[in-house]
């Protein structure tokens, strides 16, 4: 694997000390019908689906594509966590000439406060660093998301730019292995 969007993304879960981050299997589609279906969830995010759409569109096998880790709990879908190319034309890319991972996580509301969403985004940022050594990694939310900012200090993304989008304040940081000087 050398960047998201590669054909051979994940050879193996990966594990941490509760959970296991691994691709989508057919198990997980009540998940993430649940997920994108949550008034709580769909906040900051767009809102939430309608339950009877992603029913239908729901594949047998959801979402399963490069970048996109599974984070389950004693084999249960909780959440998800992503790495994505950043789109060239949206605001608050970090320069034309730098290209973009963005990170992205969104976890089942029942998962919220027990440190999962940390635990799973920490060891993917991990497994992307040792991918791609000297790629920086970005992370976009709304300023008005105090639990998203406060996990982005507190997995070591620095601010690197404020801006408006989806019309509202949006908050972005770059994240680097730590010893690693970060993009300007």
């Amino acid at each position: 694997m050398t960047e998201p969007g590669s054909a051979t993304w994940l050879s193996s879960p990966i594990r941490t000390a509760r959970l296991v981050l691994r691709t989508p299997e057919a198990r997980d589609r009540a998940a993430f019908i649940e997920l994108f279906a949550s008034p709580e969830v769909g906040v900051y995010v767009g809102g939430p689906r309608p339950r009877d759409e992603l029913e239908r569109a729901m594949p047998d096998v959801p979402l399963r594509r490069p970048g996109l880790f599974v984070a389950a709990l004693d084999g249960e879908m909780i959440g998800m966590v992503t790495l994505d190319r950043r789109e060239s034309e949206r605001p608050g890319r970090m320069g034309p000439d730098v290209g973009e991972t963005e990170l992205g996580y969104m976890f089942l509301p029942e998962a919220w406060g027990r440190g999962y969403a940390a635990e799973a985004c920490a060891a993917v940022l991990d497994w992307f660093a040792d991918e791609r050594p000297d790629a920086p990694v970005a992370l976009r939310t709304q300023t008005a998301n105090n639990r998203a900012m406060r996990l982005a200090a507190r997995l070591g993304f620095v601010e690197v730019r404020r801006f408006e989008e989806w019309g509202a304040a949006q908050w972005m940081g770059v994240w680097s292995r730590p010893g690693r000087s970060r993009p300007a």
